[in-house]
C-alpha cells in the first residue's frame, strides 16, 4: 500500500499541482486511513483491503475524534480522492468512493463593522500628518466607499480613476469589468492624494500604480494588511478587523439604507445574487 500512497501523492503533486503543505496534510490523512484499515484486519497478503465496512467504520472513527469541521472536511476529501485514485487503477471495486459524503465546510456569514466602528478605523490615520498616513486614510476610505476587494484596490492604476465622471474603473476580466461611482468626501481625498501625497511617495514616473509604498512601488496585499491591522489595534478594534471588513461593511450598510440588491451585487462584482443576499440580514 505504501507504493499506492506514494503514487497518489505524486499524482497530486504533478497533475493537481498541490502545495507542499497540502501534500503533507493529505499524506498524514491517508496514512491514518491505512492504519485504521490495518487495525481492522482488512489485509490480504501485504496489501490493505478497502471496502464498504472499512470506510464506514473509518468515518465513524473520525466523528468520534471530534475534529473541527474544516479538519473533518479535509480528511474526508483526502479519503475520497485516494479511493477514487485506487478505483481508476482497479485496486478497489468501482464506485466505492460513492459511500463517502462530499466534504462540506459551513460557510461563515460575512462579518461587518458597525458605522461607528468604521468611523474609528477610517479616522485612525488622521492622528498623523505624514504622507504615509494620508495615503492610508485615502485607501481605507476608498475601500469603504466602493466595496472593492483589497486585491482590486492594489491592482488599480492612476488611469483607472476618472474624475470627469467621478468613477473608478475596476478592470477585472473583459466580461466582469465594472465602474464604481465615487461620492462624497472620497473624491476630495483622492484628488489631494494624487496631487500632493503620491508625488511624495513616488520615486520615478514609470510606476503607474495608484497606491504606492514607501519605496515608490505598488503596495502589496500583505503590505496593506499590515497597515490595516495596525490601525485596527490603534482604534481598539483589534482582531475584529479583517482585510474584508470594509467590503463587508460597505455591502451591509448600503442594503440597510435601502439600496437595491441587484445594484449592490453589480458594485461588488458578485457572480451570483445569492452571494449578495447573505449581507441582507446582517
Amino acid at each position: 500500500m505504501n507504493t499506492e500512497i506514494q503514487s497518489f501523492l505524486d499524482y497530486l503533486a504533478v497533475e493537481k499541482k498541490y502545495s507542499k503543505n497540502t501534500l503533507a496534510a493529505y499524506e498524514s490523512d491517508i496514512r491514518q486511513l491505512s492504519s485504521y484499515a490495518r487495525s481492522r484486519g482488512s489485509q490480504q497478503s501485504q496489501d490493505i483491503q478497502f471496502n464498504d465496512d472499512v470506510l464506514s467504520g473509518y468515518l465513524n472513527d473520525l466523528r468520534e475524534r471530534k475534529y473541527t469541521i474544516s479538519t473533518m472536511a479535509r480528511k474526508i476529501a483526502a479519503t475520497k480522492s485516494f479511493i477514487k485514485f485506487l478505483e481508476s487503477r482497479g485496486k478497489v471495486r468501482a464506485n466505492l468512493s460513492d459511500i463517502l459524503p462530499s466534504p462540506q465546510v459551513a460557510k461563515r456569514s460575512p462579518q461587518s463593522l458597525s458605522i461607528a466602528e468604521v468611523r474609528l478605523l477610517l479616522e485612525a490615520p488622521s492622528k498623523n500628518n505624514s504622507a504615509d498616513a494620508k495615503r492610508d486614510r485615502m485607501m481605507l476610505e476608498l475601500l469603504y466607499a466602493t466595496g472593492l476587494r483589497v486585491s482590486e484596490l492594489m491592482g488599480l492604476n492612476i488611469e483607472h480613476v476618472d474624475f470627469s465622471s467621478n468613477v473608478v474603473h475596476c478592470p477585472g476580466t473583459r466580461l466582469h469589468a465594472r465602474y464604481i461611482p465615487l461620492e462624497g468626501s472620497i473624491v476630495n481625498l483622492m484628488r489631494e492624494y494624487l496631487r500632493i501625497v503620491r508625488p511624495q511617495l513616488a520615486v520615478n514616473d514609470k510606476e503607474n500604480a495608484l497606491i504606492l509604498n514607501q519605496r515608490g512601488e505598488r503596495l502589496t496585499r500583505q503590505g496593506f494588511w499590515q497597515i490595516m491591522r495596525g490601525y485596527a489595534h490603534k482604534s481598539g478594534l483589534g482582531d475584529k478587523v479583517t482585510p474584508r471588513s470594509l467590503r463587508h461593511s460597505f455591502a451591509v450598510h448600503r442594503l440597510h439604507n435601502g439600496a437595491d440588491l441587484q445594484a449592490v451585487k453589480e458594485l461588488l462584482g458578485h457572480a451570483h445574487i445569492s452571494t449578495t443576499k447573505a449581507y441582507k440580514n446582517l
